[in-house]
């Protein structure tokens, strides 16, 4: 895994082979980082990170200054590898949690510019983080919230739904306060 933008642009990142998790591609992170920076100025951005396995997005986000960056994982392995990494890449604006993300998302009373999910593409209940993003008041008024998922997936009916973006095998479902 490589971080594509800001400081740490061209940062191979290298994460054990035994860790349980599937990265965002390299190409989908750069297309879906493209489309953000249409619309963001990372500087000052606060971004969650859900289900951030090894801290792929964080790292990008934190690498492109953003203000704040938390990663919610509940692993613990992973949640070590996030910590140790953001350490020697000196991210002090990256902040770990190890958390369950769906008692998380209902408990965290915290406003985000955008949130990222990134489900195991076979986990149950990937079709309500988006309700209980909105339902407790977490994304602010422009923000974004982004969920990775399979392609068997369909969010288009959701009322906060924007847009679908495709890559490979890779979606990302975008949606939006309305």
């Amino acid at each position: 895994m490589r971080i594509i933008g800001g400081d740490h642009k061209g940062r191979r990142i290298h994460a054990p082979a035994s860790l349980p998790v599937r990265p965002t591609t390299d190409m989908a992170k750069e297309a879906l980082f493209n489309i953000l920076h249409n619309y963001y100025d990372f500087e000052g951005l606060k971004v969650l990170d859900l289900f951030a396995g090894i801290g792929s997005i964080s790292y990008e986000f934190a690498s492109r200054d953003a203000a704040e960056v938390h990663s919610v994982e509940m692993n613990p392995r992973c949640v070590n590898f996030i910590t140790e990494t953001s350490r020697k890449l000196d991210l002090k604006k990256l902040f770990v949690i190890r958390a369950n993300v769906f008692t998380y998302l209902k408990r965290s009373g915290k406003k985000f510019d955008i949130i990222f999910a990134d489900p195991p593409y076979d986990i149950e209940g990937i079709e309500i983080i988006p309700d209980l993003v909105f339902e407790n008041d977490l994304l602010d008024k422009d923000g974004w919230l982004i969920v990775e998922h399979s392609a068997g997936i369909d969010f288009s009916e959701h009322p906060n739904f924007d847009q679908n973006r495709k890559y490979g095998k890779v979606n990302f479902s975008m949606f939006s306060v309305k």
